[in-house]
């Protein structure tokens, strides 16, 4: 048998988190067995689906590296389709009209409330005469489509995540609407759980990987794909993704969605990495960084835990950080100067190239995100920079003022200032002042910085000195010192 899956968002919002994490383990679970991986846009939901929501689940996918062999597929492109299987349930008397308004309907509920009872439908227009059909038409009434379910049916199912899940059709909540909006002369407006099985029977599904929030779905579908005569694919339930308090994660939490991640300063390859290993445990448990084809030759379900997959910021910082150490300097110095230009930092791209790449260098292994370069590097940036407050207290220690007049009056004597001669000049003014250089250097980073950490000090000032700022900066750090 031929492996094929699909990944099926809805355009109603931009690509979660959730939703592409079922993507990842779709996608390694088809390439592990070389099979196929299909997109589908489920837009049935007219009102809230939107192009730009599509346009952005699209490019999320690819950013990830996520590339479907198949699609996408739009749903809202196959009406013709689902409309003549739902002809088919009712040619069969597996469907029917029925004509209940939402008060009727409101009412029943509230009568079962009453009672203590579990709401659900009561099949009360199962078993419509043609004449009570037409007297309901007459008066007006919109009928939705409902397809039976029997109440002393048992479904069964061995989940490739959970094993064997069974669900009592008294348990379903009655016959089940499956189009709206219907008439005698018109089908009307197909439903979710039945366009979903109609798709994945034309689409020759075998595996429906989903997330478990999707349980509920699977008894209903699986009566569907029985009552069209076709074979019930396997079903795999994944772990939702939880936030630290153990709920499930949602835009209360923050950021969800790929693109939110994106603009963070996370970088695709070891966003991917972290999604497969929210609820799939490789089977050497020590490792932890791989690349998604590198996953797909071990992946399987025997090792996706049944518990949900708590979200861990650090642990996703750490793997970012991990891939950023090895991307080479040209390449993130083109990764970085979105963040800096949206920062407002001026500089040529061009001109400043060397300068630009040199600064990246500097801070690369110790970024954990592309944004935090902003942070890192202003002092780079801008001509001016304040002092922290524990910069100030160092400034004003005795000796300070001392050690940065001299290095202020020792620089212009340097005719080209480099690595040796900067680290020549410290050398000479310690010595001139009878001073330890491990004594000078932390001076002089708070005067250039306006920080006492930092990245490497003597790079740093080679960098500002490109601008002419290390003058300005020293003796406003003197001036500071007599605040």
């Amino acid at each position: 048998m031929s492996v094929r899956v699909r990944i099926a968002p809805s355009p109603t919002g931009n690509l979660h988190i959730g939703t592409a994490r079922t993507a990842v383990f779709n996608w390694l679970y088809a390439r592990h067995h070389n099979g196929t991986f299909i997109l589908r846009i489920e837009d049935t939901d007219l009102e809230r689906s939107r192009p730009e929501f599509t346009q952005n689940i699209l490019d999320g996918l690819q950013w990830l590296g996520l590339q479907w062999d198949e699609g996408p597929i739009f749903q809202s492109d196959r009406l013709d389709l689902y409309r003549p299987k739902i002809q088919e349930l009712l040619d069969k008397g597996l469907a029917y009209r029925a004509y209940e308004t939402p008060a009727e309907l409101d009412a029943m509920r509230e009568s079962q409330k009453t009672k203590g009872e579990a709401p659900r439908y009561n099949n009360g227009h199962r078993h419509l005469t043609p004449e009570q059909q037409a007297a309901y038409e007459a008066e007006g009434r919109t009928a939705v489509i409902r397809f039976k379910i029997d109440d002393d049916r048992e479904i069964v199912w061995h989940d490739l995540v959970r094993g064997e899940i069974s669900w009592k059709g008294r348990d379903l909540g009655g016959d089940m609407v499956i189009a709206r909006a219907a008439s005698q002369q018109d089908i009307g407006q197909p439903l979710y759980n039945f366009v979903v099985v109609v798709d994945d029977i034309d689409m020759a599904i075998t595996h429906v990987i989903r997330g478990e929030d999707h349980i509920g779905n699977t008894p209903k579908q699986i009566l569907l794909y029985e009552a069209l005569g076709a074979k019930v694919p396997e079903f795999g339930h994944t772990p939702l993704i939880l936030n630290q308090q153990g709920a499930k994660l949602s835009k209360r939490d923050g950021v969800t969605s790929i693109s939110d991640f994106q603009q963070m300063g996370y970088i695709a390859p070891a966003l991917a990495n972290y999604m497969t290993l929210l609820g799939w445990t490789p089977p050497d448990a020590t490792q932890e960084i791989f690349t998604l084809p590198e996953a797909a030759t071990q992946f399987g379900f025997e090792r996706v835990n049944k518990a949900g997959a708590k979200f861990d910021w650090d642990k996703l910082n750490w793997l970012n950080s991990q891939y950023l150490h090895h991307v080479p300097v040209p390449e993130l110095t083109d990764l970085l100067l979105p963040y800096w230009h949206a920062a407002g930092y001026a500089f040529d791209p061009t001109g400043d190239r060397p300068w630009l790449e040199q600064t990246t260098a500097l801070i690369s292994q110790s970024l954990a995100r592309l944004d935090d370069c902003v942070a890192m590097t202003r002092y780079l940036f801008v001509p001016e920079v304040g002092f922290s407050e524990d910069a100030l207290k160092k400034l004003k220690q005795d000796g300070s003022k001392e050690i940065v007049q001299a290095i202020a009056a020792a620089l212009p004597t340097v005719e080209s200032l480099t690595e040796e001669t900067s680290q020549a000049l410290i050398k000479q003014v310690a010595q001139a002042l009878g001073r330890k250089e491990g004594q000078l250097k932390p001076i002089l980073r708070v005067a250039l910085t306006g920080e006492t950490k930092g990245p490497d000090l003597i790079q740093s000032w080679l960098l500002l000195h490109h601008h002419g700022w290390d003058t300005t900066r020293l003796q406003t750090a003197i001036d500071a010192t007599q605040a």
